[in-house]
Parts: structure tokens; sequence; C-alpha cells
């Protein structure tokens, strides 16, 4: 199958189910390292920004936004 781009409908992004929970958990956990090591050099506005993102992902992993997935 040819890459029909992002959103380009039933072939675009997300036509195989979207991350997986387990990708998604990783993400949140990279983001809360990254928030961490930010506000320990003092950047602030990083931090809150990275740690937004990684509650973000944590919520898409435990099934609070977006479609619910079966355990995988």
């Amino acid at each position: 199958m040819a890459w029909a781009g992002w959103g380009a409908g039933p072939a675009g992004a997300g036509s195989a189910g979207g991350p997986s929970r387990a990708f998604l958990w990783a993400l949140a956990a990279v983001g809360a390292a990254i928030a961490a090591a930010l506000w320990k050099d003092g950047r602030a506005s990083g931090a809150l920004f990275s740690a937004a993102a990684a509650a973000y992902f944590a919520l898409r992993a435990s099934g609070v936004l977006g479609p619910r997935k079966d355990d995988e």
C-alpha cells in the first residue's frame, strides 16, 4: 500500500489503530524525564510544557482520552 500522507482518509495516519499503549507509556516516561531535567536546569516553561505532554500521553495510554483500547 502506498503512503497516502497524514490524515488522508482510511489509508492515512491512524489507519492501523493508532499508537500502542506501550508506546504511549514510553512517551509519557520520556516526557516526564525531560520535564525533570529541564526543571533542574531552571527552565520552568519548557519543563511545564514537557510535563503537560507527559500527562497527555499518560492519559491516552490509560484510556481516559481518545479511543479505549483493550489490553495489548
